[in-house]
């Protein structure tokens, strides 16, 4: 159910199955779609993404209540859930359409992005440096309806047990009071 009162976030934290498996967990959170963003291509379609070369990433459009869950617990969850600081990879997915982004939808995201990304790094929170890109959204396209809710159709197999679970596994530990 959407309202009028929902806003909209864009993350893309690698496989877009399993952000959404991920966020679509949380309370407040409405509706999660997998799609693309960020590239040159319009329309583009999984096959043509995972070529990587459209520039468009794997990203999830999350749709909340920010009265149920702030923008800030959602940043909190994505940057847990992914590694913010392996340029163009998750895990065995490579390439630029795996790469760690947030595209806001608004400057009041943009600016609470950006802060929480120097708050993780002034706290020494990654070994590594931060590569999350954080750029304005341009255009979503939503991906092919076989990719929807693609864990919860999926949960057996490969993939989701040996990628999927253990990030459900550690959202669960670390967030239950977000959790629906």
């Amino acid at each position: 159910m959407i309202d009028s009162n929902n806003q909209t976030a864009i993350f893309g934290g690698g496989c877009f199955w399993c952000t959404e498996a991920t966020l679509s967990e949380l309370r407040g959170v409405t509706d999660v779609k997998p799609g693309y963003a960020g590239g040159s291509m319009p329309n583009p379609n999984y096959d043509q993404v995972c070529g990587g070369n459209t520039g468009h990433a794997e990203v999830v459009q999350v749709t909340f209540d920010p009265t149920r869950i702030s923008y800030q617990d959602l940043l909190d969850v994505f940057f847990a859930v992914h590694d913010p600081t392996s340029p163009n990879q998750q895990g065995n997915d490579v390439g630029t359409q795996y790469r760690s982004v947030i595209f806001y939808t608004s400057d009041d995201q943009k600016q609470q992005a950006e802060a929480f990304i120097k708050k993780l790094t002034d706290e020494g929170a990654y070994d590594g440096r931060i590569v999350t890109d954080v750029k304005p959204l341009d255009t979503f396209y939503e991906a092919e309806s076989h990719h929807h809710r693609y864990y919860q159709k999926n949960p057996n197999q490969a993939y989701c047990q040996v990628v999927i679970n253990p990030k459900l596994k550690k959202l669960k530990e670390k967030y239950a009071t977000l959790l629906k």
